[in-house]
């Protein structure tokens, strides 16, 4: 069974910076494409950025130039830098395969406020 664990939330100004990590374990990590998700409250869970077993990335228009998604597929981590911090990224960030599997982490809040 796939277990996943994020870390690195937090508090931060408009304008901040943050670093997520997600350890991912029970899995053979390297052969998955890898996603980090988002749900702010009230709103549906939506994907942020994908990162495939190669390295290829992709990214949803709101937060393209802002955050960058990483692998580290020896430590089976992954990891969402996120830059230029907004309000509206406040939500609870989650790490999951791509698509998603059933079984979710506990995720890990950020809160963009002055």
């Amino acid at each position: 069974q796939v277990q996943l664990e994020e870390s690195g939330g937090g508090l931060v100004q408009p304008g901040g910076s943050l670093r997520l990590s997600c350890a991912v374990s029970g899995s053979i990590f390297v052969t998955y494409t890898m996603g980090w998700y988002r749900q702010a409250p009230g709103k549906q869970r939506e994907l942020v950025a994908s990162i495939s077993s190669r390295g290829r990335t992709i990214y949803t228009d709101p937060v393209k130039g802002r955050f960058t998604i990483s692998r580290d597929n020896a430590k089976n981590t992954i990891y969402l830098q996120m830059s230029s911090l907004k309000p509206d990224d406040t939500a609870v960030y989650y790490c999951n395969s791509h698509p998603p599997s059933p079984s979710w982490g506990q995720g890990t809040p950020v809160i963009v406020s002055s």
